[in-house]
């Protein structure tokens, strides 16, 4: 690079010698930060305006600025804007052209404020918005589990503990267990954006500034609850990204575990569900074969979104106050987090409402491996056998019926008195799959009545959000 070529650079001044065309590339984070043009922008304008309001800068100052970058921001949207690596990063390069077409104008929008405090707040707009999008992508996959629930709500399938048959459940409960983890996943959204609303502006490089600035106009002109406290704290906090890391992990995490799920059911093992084909991929060499690629590989993206979550981490973990170079390794990390969770939700949102259930294979799977054991047991609690007892009488007639190759509702009355005379004829009112389902009738329970109230309540906490 020559002189000249290093005279662009807006604080080259101190500098005797150009920057070795290495580094240059190496330190240059233009190649991934250009997509913050529009909070920049955002930023700038609002920043301008402030100057202008306190008297810095002329009205006439202002709107030359104002009207300048939103043509800048047009040729970008245009894909006619030429990025410069020799200027580093989005800042500098959307600075530069405005320098370039207003003159000294242009080289005033910067007073008051550092490029320190103008990347905290071009990535706190950022992410504030993409939780937005996020948001409605949870809601919209929450709906179409909904829709599944209702479809489904007196389904009868087993109910897995170590995915061993535990108990009979509903198809539909057990969407509304996935619903459950979805309306924490989007509170946790809401509750991060809530901490990532307040304005870095004017905190300048570390310390703030000498000029008249007022800090809660730039805070209210972008949209901000209030300025962030401490100058400091302002430019160096990484905090909000690494808490929308965290939530955006837990989502991941939540629908890899959906993803195991479906893997399980559309095999042949279990033949529970079915994808339709658009979802799913082939095999090159086994031509039977119909792949469960999206929840595949939403489980394994996991992985990634965790793997961002432990960088950004180690990213801050020992930097001293107040901003360093490392935090221009914060920006793909999280960049990368945003479009791969956008990604898993709306293939996941595209995908939920075509799953097809095998009603059949659910329900003969419900029936098989003892699933009412525990109500022949609280039935004998019902007639005065304590629990523990009552526990030891199942497990015999359980071992009868692996030996005999007979559930416990086969079994004859005669058969269950064998184990206790507790018993009588009314025991074939819970030791069916419906008598099963329907008893546990209460809140958060598995009979269809409360299916349907929860599925209600869900569709109201999301019309209200």
């Amino acid at each position: 690079m020559s002189q000249d070529d290093q005279s662009i650079k807006p604080w080259a001044g101190r500098f005797t010698e150009a920057t070795d065309s290495f580094v240059e590339g190496f330190t240059a984070s233009i190649g991934f930060d250009h997509r913050l043009y529009r909070h920049d922008i955002n930023g700038s304008i609002a920043h301008a305006n402030m100057l202008a309001q306190v008297g810095v800068l002329t009205d006439a100052e202002y709107q030359a600025i104002a009207t300048t970058l939103e043509e800048i921001r047009g040729e970008i949207e245009a894909g006619q804007f030429n990025w410069s690596v020799a200027l580093e990063d989005v800042h500098m390069n959307i600075e530069a052209a405005l320098t370039d077409r207003i003159g000294l104008t242009g080289k005033k929008l910067h007073t008051g404020r550092s490029r320190n405090d103008q990347v905290a707040t071009d990535i706190r707009l950022y992410l504030r918005e993409e939780i937005g999008l996020i948001g409605k992508e949870v809601t919209r996959l929450q709906q179409g589990l909904l829709a599944l629930a209702e479809r489904e709500a007196e389904t009868i399938m087993p109910g897995f503990t170590h995915l061993q048959t535990a108990q009979p459940v509903t198809f539909g409960h057990h969407i509304l267990a996935w619903v459950e983890m979805l309306s924490r996943d989007y509170d946790r959204l809401a509750d991060c954006r809530k901490r990532l609303n307040q304005c870095p502006l004017g905190a300048a490089a570390l310390a703030g500034t000498t000029y008249p600035i007022d800090r809660t106009l730039t805070a209210k002109l972008l949209g901000f609850d209030r300025p962030t406290a401490n100058s400091l704290d302002s430019v160096s906090d990484r905090d909000f990204a690494i808490e929308f890391s965290a939530a955006a992990s837990l989502i991941m995490m939540h629908l890899s575990r959906i993803s195991e799920e479906l893997i399980l059911w559309t095999s042949i093992q279990f033949d529970f569900v079915d994808l339709p084909d658009r979802f799913c991929t082939g095999s090159s060499i086994m031509p039977q074969k119909k792949n469960p690629d999206v929840p595949e590989l939403v489980r394994g993206k996991s992985g990634r979104i965790t793997g961002h979550l432990v960088s950004l981490l180690t990213l801050m973990k020992s930097q001293p106050l107040a901003y360093n170079k490392d935090n221009q390794e914060d920006k793909e990390p999280l960049f990368d987090t945003v479009d791969t969770l956008k990604d898993c939700l709306r293939a996941y949102a595209d995908m939920v409402p075509t799953i097809v259930a095998k009603t059949g294979n659910m329900r003969e799977a419900a029936r098989k491996g003892f699933s009412t054991a525990t109500d022949l047991a609280d039935y004998l609690v019902r007639k005065g056998v304590a629990f523990r007892d009552a526990h030891e009488i199942v497990g015999k007639a359980v071992n009868h019926g692996i030996q005999t190759g007979k559930d416990l509702a086969e079994m004859s009355l005669t058969e269950l008195q064998g184990f206790s005379n507790a018993i009588s004829k009314d025991v074939f009112d819970v030791l069916t799959l419906e008598g099963s389902i329907a008893a546990r009738n209460h809140i958060g329970g598995t009979a269809p009545e409360q299916i349907k109230q929860a599925i209600h309540s869900v569709r109201q906490a999301i019309a209200d959000r």
